[in-house]
């Protein structure tokens, strides 16, 4: 049975896989509204916000939610890091990591209960297979997405039967978050990355579900991924 997706709010929207699964919302018969600190495609309603500030994201959701009482689904594609050694890495940028990754995703989850409650909505949350897997050199990144793996799991039992709540669990993918880091901490040449878009479509694929039935947490890369399981 197809599901009307409605509006969606999408964090980190403007490029990678936050741009990947606006555009394949939009695709599927859904209104993307995009929640990112840079400009965004410009067929999509965005709200130029940083969820470093978690307070004031909140505002933001409230506002969205005044103009698109529809809104069906939230997408936290967000997210930063800060590679390095704990003793290494400025305690400001690993600090920021933390706030956006987690408490950032919970602010706008926080804010967002009210539509889909009433519209009987959706969750996904965007952890990473760094969410199950400690490396070294990545303290902040590692605390944020196992973080958002617990907070999610219970989100999903809390909301049981009132939002749906899937956790999506990506592999590296071929975007620009690996841009501008220092050569050991980027995918080697052979690296096989996934598409953002063949991950969006999974992130779909949840948001389409029907009342009453959720995906509850899904892995999405190649099939060659090195750090899964």
């Amino acid at each position: 049975m197809a599901v009307d997706l409605g509006t969606v709010i999408v964090t980190g929207g403007a490029s990678g896989l936050g741009a990947a699964i606006a555009g394949a919302v939009a695709d599927a018969g859904g209104t993307p509204v995009v929640l990112d600190r840079v400009p965004a495609d410009a067929r999509f309603e965005q709200a130029e916000v940083d969820l470093d500030a978690p307070r004031f994201t909140e505002d933001v959701i409230t506002a969205i939610l005044e103009r698109h009482p529809d809104v069906c689904g939230v997408v936290t594609a967000a997210g930063t890091d800060a590679c390095g050694r704990l003793e290494d890495v400025d305690a400001e940028a690993w600090d920021r990591v933390i706030r956006v990754n987690l408490i950032g995703t919970a602010a706008v989850i926080r804010a967002a209960l009210p539509a889909l409650e009433r519209n009987q909505g959706r969750i996904v949350t965007v952890a990473s297979t760094l969410g199950f897997r400690a490396l070294s050199d990545a303290t902040a990144y590692c605390a944020s997405k196992f973080g958002v793996v617990g907070f999610t799991r219970a989100l999903a039992a809390e909301l049981a039967g009132r939002v749906g709540v899937t956790l999506l669990t990506p592999g590296g993918m071929d975007t620009q978050f690996f841009d501008g880091r220092p050569d050991q901490y980027k995918p080697g040449p052979d690296a096989k990355l996934a598409d953002p878009s063949d991950v969006a479509a999974a992130v779909v694929f949840a948001l389409s579900q029907p009342a009453g039935f959720e995906i509850r947490e899904m892995a999405a890369m190649v099939s060659t991924e090195p750090s899964w399981p």
